[in-house]
């Protein structure tokens, strides 16, 4: 179930999900395009292919497997150039109704990424955590510089004439179990900053949710969800701050939460916390 308004980029065909890297090594290829058929009849906008560090001909015919059992536009995963453009080599613009892929992703640290527009139009996200520092790659640890970042790769994909509304921002998201450091403040911070900027009108904000709760139980004291609830209210506090799009999971009912939800008066508690206090906070929620 997804919410009005929001994207969601199916991300089951992933080498790091466990039971897909299980389907990778036995070659189970009608498993991974079941995957595909499932995220698409679950309601998919783009379908994610992410094969980790195979071959870069082995991605290509993931793309050409998936393309065939689905006609949803895919988001080509990976960080490697020369596996980027094999994908898009094989990418079918006919098949998916001549809507361009999203390629995952293209950060200060990989700005080559953009010469493979050569091979095929498509439309980046634009990882903002991390900035380049002397050709050094450098956390972004506040808002300030995670906008400063996201301002610096839009205006890159500008030159290379790919338009703001083609450009999905990606401030990453990290696991609200371990933010003993304020990712959650920064990543809030930074969408409040990103989405009031002229500049970045028309851009689109995305997340790996999934991410936010990995190192969660799957079931609060009481028996009831831990990493649903927690993952809408994060979507309950950042839609509103212009995230549009989410790497995810359609079988997950996302939902925008009422004030008094209790996962939501979590996030809301996370958000005024920092280090240990913010961490027990958590602890208090699930247990």
């Amino acid at each position: 179930m997804t919410i009005p308004g929001l994207t969601i980029i199916g991300e089951s065909i992933n080498d790091s999900v466990p039971s897909t890297r299980k389907l990778y090594e036995a070659n189970d290829m009608a498993g991974l395009k079941e995957l595909a058929r499932a995220q698409d009849e679950g309601g998919a906008v783009y379908i994610d292919v992410n094969v980790g560090q195979r071959p870069a001909a082995f991605l290509a015919e993931m793309v050409r497997q998936v393309q065939g059992v689905t006609a949803r536009p895919l988001s080509i995963d990976t960080p490697d150039p020369e596996m980027a453009e094999a994908a898009l080599k094989a990418y079918d613009l006919e098949r998916a109704g001549g809507r361009i892929p999203v390629l995952n992703s293209i950060s200060p640290l990989r700005l080559e990424m953009f010469g493979l527009l050569r091979v095929l139009p498509f439309r980046p996200i634009l990882m903002s955590s991390e900035r380049s520092v002397d050709g050094i790659g450098m956390a972004n640890r506040t808002a300030e510089e995670v906008h400063e970042t996201a301002v610096e790769l839009v205006r890159e994909a500008n030159r290379h004439g790919i338009p703001t509304s083609d450009c999905i921002i990606d401030p990453a998201i990290s696991p609200i179990g371990a933010d003993s450091e304020g990712h959650l403040k920064r990543v809030v911070g930074a969408l409040r900053q990103m989405s009031a900027d002229p500049f970045l009108k028309g851009a689109h904000y995305s997340v790996g949710l999934s991410n936010f709760t990995v190192m969660l139980p799957p079931k609060r004291a009481d028996g009831s969800p831990t990493k649903g609830p927690l993952e809408s209210a994060f979507l309950t506090t950042a839609m509103p701050l212009g995230l549009d799009m989410i790497i995810g999971s359609v079988k997950r009912k996302y939902e925008i939460l009422a004030a008094d939800h209790p996962a939501l008066q979590c996030l809301n508690d996370c958000l005024q916390l920092d280090g240990f206090d913010l961490l027990m906070r958590v602890q208090e929620y699930y247990g």
